[in-house]
């Protein structure tokens, strides 16, 4: 099951976060210190949690400023919801419940109390008396001009009516109602006029559906027992480069472990290594047998080599993940190789440098030091916990630099695959540029509200908004000067626009974007001369692609911009569609339109064809209220990644590929 909708309430600085919506592989918190992150992780991994973790506290946990509610028994612990999760089924999910029930969602809630409650939705309506009342009545009516009186027995209506005459008409049907009116059923089936099709029909659909609501029970009791533990990584436990297996062993069998961290993580390592402390403590303390006693002296060697083979098994596996981050520098290397190696009483994590020298893990970097730790803490605990589960990382990388928080923004994409994410960030490296449809703002703008979260990367605290800012500066700035192409777009709608659409059309063949040219959007059409301008004086090849609306016409038209380009290099929508005044969104005018009433829940269709002339981001304003272009553009890069070029019309992707030729053309 996929997290696909949270909400959390009454939990610390959280008076409601309202409902926000979850990525199938990776969501990014951002947002200042204070807003509320970690606290809305922990919240978030007590809607499922691992054994060993502890629940909720109603002292430590409820609201400070609301704590006398319940002391005074105004709110009860018991009737406080906390944490709320609605789980999308999937494949493997569906194929252990009734067809009927795939299309529905997985709600699972927590309550103060740590008793938790689940339910479905969009499943088959709960089976309520009212729903098969009449049909027993009819049923009890026909049986009784067959029932012959014998020793005393009721009529089939009386002992109907006696077992159900305390019912309510919304009660549900299950448990002993089930077992009750089955009886019923069968008891009296003799007075079934034999060869009647109807009564019998109706005698065995009744039999089946008053089972329906055990359907559900099963099907919920399926599902809970499927739904993901929450890991929480609140801090990335360190592994000491060496460990005294004997002292170790001692700590955890006296249940005295004198530093948590350090103790966790070394215990992970020895659990991806498949030992504990003691067998390798004891291990390295044996002598070896006598040469004469040729069995002791294999079964002593096997167990060396079995060390041996797993602690380079180890070393291999940890080594080949850790270069996918921390690539080496061609010219001098730094991490060539991770080893994992027993020494008698010592179990010894070092690094083997470019000269072949072993220098231990506590010499290197910080930043190595916790990418190293990282990578011991989760695969060992993948072995068991982590196969079904929902990783929530609270500010991962800190202490990589920033190039090595980039290229670890891919490691926690490939984690995403397997284990969805959620995680908390500062920083712009670790939120990429086309990730921002995945990115929430976590913001408390005063203690009264409590924390937020905006599913729209919107927040009235500009600093809850500062990696996002950072991380476009960097990647404009990067890509400004790092491509000989490049083409600029008025905003970074425009930007998902074109890459979404192209990669569409790449991937189907239809069409290629040359691949060696840079998007750069200047965030308003005035501003593509200055961008033009900086780029063209660094003998880059330069175009430009402005909508047909004022804004573009006004900028087209700008001497300084006519003379950095040219005329051949400044390409405008309405030439690639039929509408004068269009702008880029006109280029996918009809999928757009069903996009937006996915989004808004409105239907432009109509007013659509009665001006096909208008443009329709016009449309959208007129006829959706609170309209956005941004949002729209949102939930049209959703839309591709689940569609292909197929879903376009044939116009969009005649327009399309004409557009992306002249591109081509424009910067060969």
């Amino acid at each position: 099951m996929r997290l696909v909708k949270a909400r959390v309430q009454n939990y610390r600085s959280i008076i409601d976060t309202g409902e926000f919506d979850v990525e199938k592989l990776k969501s990014i918190l951002v947002g200042p210190n204070e807003a509320g992150k970690t606290v809305l992780l922990q919240a978030l991994q007590q809607l499922s949690k691992p054994a060993d973790i502890g629940g909720f506290d109603p002292l430590r946990d409820y609201p400070r400023s609301k704590y006398n509610d319940i002391t005074t028994g105004k709110a009860k612990p018991e009737n406080i919801t906390v944490v709320t999760g609605y789980f999308e089924l999937e494949d493997e999910d569906k194929e252990l419940i009734p067809e009927e029930f795939h299309q529905c969602q997985y709600k699972l809630y927590r309550n103060l109390n740590n008793k938790g409650y689940h339910s479905l939705i969009n499943a088959p309506e709960l089976l309520h008396y009212s729903d098969i009342k009449k049909p027993f009545i009819r049923m009890a009516s026909h049986m009784d001009k067959n029932y012959i009186l014998t020793g005393g027995n009721k009529k089939p209506s009386e002992a109907l009516n006696d077992l159900s005459s305390e019912w309510s008409d919304s009660k549900p049907i299950s448990g002993d109602e089930v077992t009750t009116l089955e009886k019923w059923l069968n008891d009296h089936y003799e007075y079934v006029e034999e060869g009647n099709a109807t009564e019998e029909n109706r005698h065995s659909e009744l039999l089946e559906k008053i089972k329906t609501n055990l359907k559900r029970d099963k099907v919920l009791k399926t599902l809970d027992s499927r739904t993901p533990v929450f890991i929480l990584f609140n801090n990335y436990f360190k592994v000491k480069p060496t460990i005294h297996l004997g002292h170790l062993a001692q700590r955890i069998e006296q249940n005295i472990l004198d530093d948590e961290y350090y103790d966790y993580g070394n215990q992970c390592l020895l659990k991806l290594l498949g030992f504990t402390a003691r067998e390798l403590s004891d291990l390295g303390a044996t002598q070896s047998p006598n040469i004469n006693d040729t069995n002791a002296l294999k079964e002593y060697r096997d167990r060396l080599d079995k060390r041996s083979y797993q602690l380079n098994a180890a070393s291999v596996r940890l080594t080949n993940e850790i270069r996918q981050v921390w690539m080496p520098n061609p010219d001098r290397p730094e991490a060539d190789k991770l080893k994992v190696a027993a020494d008698g009483q010592y179990l010894k994590v070092v690094v083997e440098d470019d000269l072949g020298v072993d220098i231990e893990l506590d010499q290197r970097s910080e930043g190595f030091q916790w990418l190293v730790s990282f990578f011991i803490v989760f695969f060992s605990e993948a072995m068991d916990k982590h196969e079904n589960a929902i990783l929530l990382l609270d500010e991962p990388g800190m202490s990589l630099h920033a190039l090595k928080q980039r290229d670890f923004r891919e490691t926690i994409s490939r984690l995403a695959k397997n284990n969805q994410t959620l995680f908390t960030t500062h920083s712009p490296f670790l939120v990429g540029p086309d990730e921002l449809d995945i990115v929430r703002v976590v913001e408390m703008k005063d203690r009264a509200t409590g924390t937020k979260v905006h599913t729209t990367i919107s927040s009235d605290d500009p600093a809850g908004l500062l990696p996002l800012q950072e991380a476009l500066g960097y990647d404009l700035a990067h890509s400004l000067f790092s491509q000989q192409r490049n083409l600029i777009l008025e905003g970074i709608t425009d930007y998902w626009y074109v890459e979404a659409t192209a990669e569409m059309l790449r991937a189907s063949l239809e069409s290629n974007l040359n691949e060696k040219i840079a998007l750069v959007f200047s965030n308003t059409a005035g501003k593509v001369v200055y961008y033009a301008t900086i780029l063209h004086a660094h003998n880059l090849k330069v175009a430009a692609l402005l909508d047909s609306d004022s804004a573009g016409d006004q900028a087209a038209q700008q001497e300084a911009l006519v003379h950095t380009l040219g005329n051949k290099n400044i390409l405008r929508t309405k030439d690639y569609c039929s509408i004068q005044k269009a702008e880029i969104e006109d280029l996918l005018r009809e999928t757009l339109i069903t996009v937006a009433n996915e989004t808004f829940s409105v239907d432009v269709s109509a007013t659509a064809a009665q001006q096909p002339d208008r443009p329709i981001v016009n449309i959208f304003s007129d006829e959706i209220s609170n309209f956005s272009k941004y949002k729209l553009a949102k939930a049209y890069i959703r839309w591709t990644r689940s569609n292909d070029s197929s879903a376009l019309s044939e116009y969009e992707r005649e327009q399309w590929k004409e557009l992306i030729a002249a591109i081509n053309k424009a910067l060969k």
